[in-house]
Order: C-alpha cells, then sequence, then structure tokens
C-alpha cells in the first residue's frame, strides 16, 4: 500500500512463527551475531522463499513468509549464499534457503504506522545515505518538493524516494502486518531526538487499478454513461450509479452499539429511559430501509454477588448484536432488565467487568463500526478493588478497547447521592473513553436528570446510528469521484440556540467528537474495499519523526509476540513481583529480573523461560549486549538501583502498580483470542501472534 512511483506497496500481513519440527542435530548451535556471546543470528524469510535438503536447492519446499529462524551455517555455491536453518536454538535443523531469499533479523521490533490523516505520510528512501543527507541539511523546502512529488507520483527517475505511506490508516490489530526493523542510527531533527529505521516492505498493486478496484460496477455505469452526449443524461446517471453504490454498501456496511448498563439498585429510570430510545432508533432506521446493516446489545452489570445477598449477579449479557438485529427480540429482552432489589456494598460497582463482556463476550466479528456506551451513576472498582474482577484500570481497557476497534463512550449520572463519588469517577471514565487525537468521549448529566439523560442518549444513540448513511455516502463519494453528492449537513453539528446551557453545550461538544469520529471509520470503509496481491520484498530507510514537525512521532514500535510467550511473561512478572514483596529479593534482584524480562523480549523471547526468573542477565555479564544495539527500549531497561534508592515511597509503588496494570493486561489480550493472528490459517493457540506496543511491556 506504499506508493512506490506509480505502484502501491503493502506492509506484509504474514509473518514470524516456529510452524516446522527440527531433525534434531546433537551438538550443532546456532551461530553467534558479532561479536557477541549469547545472541545467535537470526533471520526472516521472504515470500516464496524454499528451503532444500542441502547447499544448492535439492528437494526444495515453502515456507510460511516472515517466518523467523536461527541460522546454523553460511555455505556459498557457484558464487551464490546459502544458508542453514533451524526453527529453534536447541540443535533442530529444518532445511537451506537461498541467502537472497533471507532477512536479518537480530531482535523482535516492528513498528506500525500512525493515521496519516493526522500528520505526515512517511517517505521510504532507497537507502540511509540518501535519507540522512536530507536531515543534515535540515532543507524543509527541498523535503516539501520530494514530498509532494511522491504524493502526485511523478517522482523523478534519480529521487532518493522509492515509496511513500498510503493515504488511508491501517490498523494493525486489524489488517494485520510486519514491519520487521533490520538496522538503525540515532540522529538529530534539529534539537529533536529521532530515529532513522531501515525497514522491509512489500509493493502492492499500481494505484490506477486500485483506485478503480472499489465499486467496480458503478465505476463502469459511470464511464459509460461519460460517453453520452447529452449533459442531463450524463448528470443522471451519475446520479443514479451513486445511489446504487449507496444501497449496496449500506447493505454490505455492519455497525453494532453495545449499551453497558449499571443495573444496580438506582437505575431503573434510565434503563426504561434506554430502551425507549432504542426503540425510537429502530422505527427510524426502519423507515430510512437500512435495518439490516444496524444492530443493538445490552449487557447490565451489577456488583460481586458474594459480598452482598441478592445482588444475582455480577454480570449478565441481556441482549447480542445477533438478537439486536431484530427490533421485537430486543425490546423484549429489554424489558427483562430490571434494577436490583438490594443496594450494593458501596457506591462504586464493578464497571470495568460490564465492559470487558462487551468488548470480549459480544461477537463483534464482520462489523465495520463498533461502539459501545457505558451508562452508570457510580465509579468503577479498580484493579487494587478486593470487589473487582478484571485487575484493569481505565488506561489497560481503554487500550483492549482501541485493540479490538471499539469506540468507548461514557454517560455519567451526576446523581446527588454520589457527590462524594464524581470527580473520581469523572477521572476514570475519561480516561476510559479517551479516543486518540479526538479526546475523551464522556459526558456527565448534571444532578441525574432523566429528561437530560434521555435527551443525550437519544442524541448520542441516533448520531451514531445515522452517521452510517453518511459514512458510507460520504465514502462512495470519495470512490466515485466523478459522482454528484447531494449536500449533507453534518452529523451531529449543534443546533444554533441562544445562549445554551452547560449541558447542552458539553453534550454538543460531545457530538462533535463523535462527528470527527466519522473520517477515521470511512477510511477503515474505504480499506476494507481494496485487494491486492503480493510481489518482492524490498528494504529502504525512514525516519520516526515528522520532517516538518520533529515533536510528532510517525510509527509506533512493537514487540512481536506468540500467545505462549505472553503467558509466560504474565507467569513471570507475577513471580518477580510476588517474590519481591514478600522481601524475598533485594531491590536489585527486582530490578535485574524486570530488566532481563524486558531485554528478552526485544532480543529473543523464546528465552524468557529457560533460566528462570531468578538469575539475571546482568548477574551472567550478559545484560549490555542484550540491549546495546537496539533502536528502542522499555522502560525497564534503563531503570537502575540508583534510579530506585531516589525514588520516594508513592513513585516506587507507582512503579509496582504500573507493573500489576500490565499483567492484567496481558491476561485480558491473552483472553481475546480474536486479536490473535493464526499463521498457519488454523484455530488460534499458542503460536498464534500479537505485535504488542512497546509501552505495555515491562
Amino acid at each position: 500500500m506504499f506508493t512506490r512511483l506509480k505502484t502501491q506497496l503493502l506492509l506484509i500481513g504474514v509473518l514470524s512463527a516456529w510452524l516446522v519440527l527440527p531433525v534434531v542435530a546433537a551438538g550443532d548451535k546456532p551461530l553467534l551475531m558479532e561479536g557477541k556471546q549469547t545472541l545467535y543470528q537470526r533471520v526472516l524469510v521472504k515470500p516464496g522463499a524454499k528451503l532444500a535438503t542441502g547447499p544448492g536447492g535439492q528437494g526444495e519446499r515453502e515456507t510460511v513468509p516472515f517466518t523467523v529462524y536461527y541460522v546454523y551455517a553460511r555455505k556459498s555455491v557457484d558464487g551464490k549464499p546459502w544458508v542453514k536453518l533451524g526453527a529453534d536454538s536447541f540443535g533442530g535443523t529444518d532445511g537451506w534457503a537461498r541467502g537472497d531469499a533471507l532477512i536479518p533479523w537480530n531482535q523482535t521490533l516492528t513498528v506500525s504506522f500512525r493515521d496519516p490523516a493526522k500528520g505526515s505520510r512517511v517517505l521510504l528512501f532507497k537507502d540511509k545515505q540518501s535519507l540522512k543527507s536530507l536531515v543534515e541539511s535540515g532543507s524543509a523546502d527541498n523535503y516539501r518538493q520530494t514530498y509532494l512529488q511522491a504524493i502526485d507520483g511523478k517522482l523523478p527517475e534519480d529521487s532518493p524516494v522509492v515509496a511513500i505511506q498510503p493515504p488511508q490508516a491501517i490498523d494493525i490489530t486489524e489488517d494485520f502486518y510486519l514491519v520487521p526493523i533490520i538496522d538503525h542510527e540515532d540522529i538529530y531533527l534539529g534539537s529533536e531526538a529521532a530515529t532513522m529505521l531501515e525497514v522491509t516492505a512489500v509493493p502492492l498493486v499500481s494505484a490506477a487499478a486500485e483506485s478503480e478496484q472499489p465499486a467496480a460496477e458503478a465505476s463502469t455505469a459511470v464511464k459509460e454513461d461519460v460517453a453520452a452526449e447529452d449533459a442531463d443524461a450524463k448528470a443522471a446517471a451519475r446520479a443514479q450509479a451513486r445511489q446504487q453504490a449507496i444501497d449496496k454498501a449500506l447493505r454490505e456496511y455492519k455497525s453494532g452499539l453495545v449499551f453497558v448498563i449499571d443495573s444496580t439498585h438506582s437505575m431503573q429510570p434510565y434503563i426504561e429511559r434506554t430502551r425507549e430510545a432504542v426503540r425510537a432508533i429502530y422505527e427510524r432506521l426502519e423507515k430510512a430501509g437500512v435495518t439490516s446493516g444496524m444492530s443493538f446489545g445490552v449487557v447490565a452489570y451489577r456488583d460481586d454477588p458474594g459480598a452482598v445477598e441478592g445482588l444475582e449477579y455480577r454480570i449478565k449479557t441481556i441482549a447480542d448484536l445477533q438478537q439486536g438485529q431484530n427490533a421485537d427480540t430486543f425490546l423484549a429482552a429489554m424489558d427483562k432488565l430490571k434494577a436490583a432489589e438490594v443496594s450494593s456494598q458501596d457506591f462504586i460497582e464493578d464497571a470495568y467487568a460490564g465492559v470487558v463482556t462487551a468488548l470480549d463476550g459480544i461477537n463483534w466479528k464482520d462489523r465495520d463500526a463498533r461502539y459501545v456506551i457505558l451508562i452508570t451513576d457510580a465509579g468503577a472498582r479498580g484493579p487494587d478493588d478486593k470487589l473487582g474482577s478484571t485487575g484493569l484500570d481505565a488506561e489497560k481497557l481503554n487500550q483492549l478497547a482501541r485493540e479490538k476497534g471499539v469506540v468507548l463512550l461514557v454517560l455519567h449520572l451526576l446523581t446527588p447521592a454520589g457527590e462524594d463519588n464524581h470527580a473520581a469517577a469523572a477521572a476514570q471514565y475519561k480516561k476510559l473513553s479517551h479516543y486518540p487525537d479526538i479526546g475523551s468521549l464522556y459526558h456527565g448529566v448534571a444532578a441525574g436528570d432523566v429528561m437530560a439523560f434521555g435527551k443525550a442518549v437519544d442524541a448520542i444513540a441516533g448520531q451514531i446510528s445515522g452517521q452510517v448513511q453518511h459514512m458510507v455516502a460520504a465514502a462512495v463519494d470519495e470512490q466515485l469521484p466523478d459522482a454528484e453528492p447531494a449536500e449533507v449537513a453534518p452529523v451531529g453539528a449543534a443546533k444554533e440556540e441562544a445562549a445554551p446551557s452547560v449541558e447542552e453545550a458539553n453534550l454538543a461538544a460531545l457530538q462533535q467528537k463523535l462527528h470527527k469520529l466519522g473520517h477515521a471509520l470511512r477510511m477503515q470503509y474505504l480499506r476494507k474495499q481494496k485487494d491486492g496481491k503480493v510481489p518482492e520484498v524490498f528494504d529502504a530507510w525512514l525516519i520516526d519523526r515528522d520532517f516538518l514537525n520533529p515533536e510528532q512521532p510517525t510509527v509506533d514500535v512493537r514487540v512481536l509476540l506468540t500467545r505462549d510467550q505472553l503467558s509466560d511473561l504474565h507467569d513471570l512478572m507475577r513471580q518477580v513481583i510476588d517474590t519481591f514483596q514478600n522481601g524475598l529479593i533485594t531491590p536489585q534482584g527486582f530490578i535485574d529480573n524486570i530488566r532481563k524480562l524486558a531485554a528478552k523480549l526485544s532480543r529473543n523471547p523464546e528465552q524468557l523461560g529457560e533460566d528462570g526468573a531468578g538469575s539475571s542477565l546482568s548477574e551472567m555479564g550478559f545484560m549490555k549486549e542484550y540491549i546495546e544495539d537496539l533502536p528502542y527500549r522499555s522502560e525497564a531497561m534503563t531503570l537502575t538501583l540508583e534510579d530506585w534508592a531516589e525514588w520516594p515511597a508513592r513513585r516506587q509503588i507507582e512503579y509496582i502498580n504500573r507493573l500489576e496494570n500490565k499483567i492484567a493486561y496481558y491476561k485480558a489480550l491473552y483472553d481475546h483470542t480474536d486479536l490473535w493472528v493464526s499463521l498457519d490459517g488454523g484455530s488460534v493457540d499458542g503460536q498464534s501472534v500479537f505485535p504488542i506496543e512497546l509501552q505495555m511491556l515491562p
């Protein structure tokens, strides 16, 4: 999907695995990296690479693209390099591959590209020196000229730029791809520290073919009509083609909205009002003829039923998205939802458990747009609360929602009974509902007024359901540049009123934020219409900061882990923290072990459990070689005993709590099987993979 001259490039969607059972050869060990004592050479295989029984090509068999192998030997045959490969470091070898079919990859770091709509698109350069020369020149004019040439597809033959990031956002959690970091060099962009990265990318299809792929039927109709001589007939044909494309897209476009409702003692009026809001939306969708594309669900939550007799349940799914496709079925289910007859142990409830169930217990498959609205009058039990069930805080739960492509909104009822909890709960829910580059999708309903709540839920839920039509129409117009769309007022635009109340102004602000989401969802929709093929791999250099705005990163760093490795990490971190808290190891031992885990994750996560959590790389003398030469390091890698000793007790506790939250995140991510990618096309298992953000690791 990168644009290379007139060619589109796609970041490959298949990657590392450990799938082949090795044939063990006693005493065989992988080759060490140059200058290292413990780090082995590793490579990725390119698409089309084959394994042979010996150097030279005998008995070739196919490989899975971007599988990770250890290097056991190198040999030249007829002037061409061959490499002996093994799936693990324990002496097992699988065969020989041509050297030009392999990519050196001596760490597990990869990058994901940020949404280009929020900054500049990334330029890829043919070599390091070309990029470095531009950086050292500091010439913004030269960069702008090259950037505009790349966007227009008019790069000269001698241009140092070979590709440009596509204009569409690519969500790595939905459209999985791998951009391995091969090499790096630290530099400065002005006064801002930056890193030049050598990465590997894959070209796709021509820009012309890609732009013509969506809505092919409509494009054909438009081209035929353009040939007509009658201008009125042309316009009518274009309008008809546009409407046909929109109708087809609306039939295919699926969206889901799940309400997570606090069903404790005080919530019955809000439950009833939510039901009425959804009933009205069903009627509106039926009149518009688009009921097939929108579905609703409801998850009710209370608190720990073991703490209060008669509370009945902690979580209950009232209606899932399949049931919510039918108005009668959904409304009948809502009729059965009643608030608890007894009060919880205290004011706060296990709201996060309700959100986790909405994320994990609801089938979101094939939903192009995904929303969850939390409705509550109380704060949520955090990871340290004994009555809480998730172990997650607001930020980690927000991370899970973003990885599943779910937009979280919160309607917080500021009732008089919860006055002492309002500020703390609002802080939680603003973090929970934060959406990158837009802000928190949080709305507080003053005094918990039922009428004000009704107005808010009508406006927000109605806007979400109506936005589907606007997003699809806008997306179709982007695919059909010759169409002549009708003027459409922005969804959720605030009505002009004299002196609106604070409540009305806050609601209008939230609606404007929802309107901004339309662009991101439209880009997702457009991206799903694309199709392509996988040709050869090429290497390129990029810079991880915006050249014209160096404070702005252009990529995020991730670590590729298997599900088994994440499980090992969870268990080892739990062991290290418990041992430290029980006073069985010193602060130095605690820091060493956390640093060891972080270093191994960046270099070789297969070795996580080999020497146990009790022995550290620094004690063995190898910590330095594990972390040197890495382009990025996690928080733990720079932590020292001196740092720890200087921290006040509060900061030490905050650090421990961050690690505890990450452990809870690992557990939640492990359980979200729909996020894991199985490279062999089978069901999710221990070898399925996921690219985890570096900041989420130790």
